[in-house]
């Protein structure tokens, strides 16, 4: 299994790229991510372009490894890779937050399929897994529609942002699963696979 991620990796499809997020590029990620639409399911909204830099210079020290989405080379959202297990070989995709323009179009999907390319096959994962609050019916949908299997329910299993409990959807992808989902995903996006 290879981890952690190199630092100069690039996941390059057709219609997005993610980079590795670093400080500096806080502000753009600040001005498309500042709507209140954005951050309704998701805690740690940031003040700031500073406060966001801080949060994604620390990243990595907390477990999280941040990627900036651009479609056609603007800053349009960023997800995460977190939860890593490397004994385990699992980990998690989240901490997903798009512009509100580009929801429920090709950046999410081609987003998820990049990211679980890497972590099937260059990193050697068993297991992918992502959760979503249960209040956050869009998100459930758009999971579900990746191919990712539903688990179940993690009942009170973290705060929000106002400090009520939620209850977490857990959907997971195993590697054995990978190569049919991946040729769904990519002919959902009209790539080849």
């Amino acid at each position: 299994m290879q981890w952690p991620i190199p630092a100069d990796t690039v996941l390059a499809g057709s219609h997005v790229a993610l980079i590795l997020a670093q400080a500096s590029d806080a502000p753009d990620l600040f001005a498309v991510l500042d709507h209140d639409a954005v951050w309704t399911h998701v805690r740690g909204r940031p003040d700031s372009a500073g406060e966001l830099a801080a949060t994604l210079a620390a990243a990595n020290e907390v477990g999280r490894w941040p990627w900036v989405v651009r479609q056609s080379g603007a800053v349009v959202g960023t997800t995460s890779y977190l939860e890593v297990s490397p004994i385990d070989a699992r980990l998690e995709i989240a901490f997903t937050l798009y512009a509100p323009e580009v929801w429920g179009a090709v950046v999410n999907p081609e987003c998820k399929l990049l990211l679980m390319t890497w972590a099937f096959e260059v990193a050697g994962m068993g297991r992918v897994q992502l959760k979503t609050d249960i209040r956050n019916v869009r998100s459930q949908e758009a999971i579900a529609h990746l191919g990712a299997t539903k688990e179940g329910v993690l009942r009170q299993y973290q705060r929000r942002q106002d400090g009520s409990v939620r209850d977490t959807v857990m959907y997971s992808v195993l590697a054995q699963e990978w190569p049919a989902l991946k040729a769904r995903l990519a002919e959902r996006l009209g790539i080849s696979n």
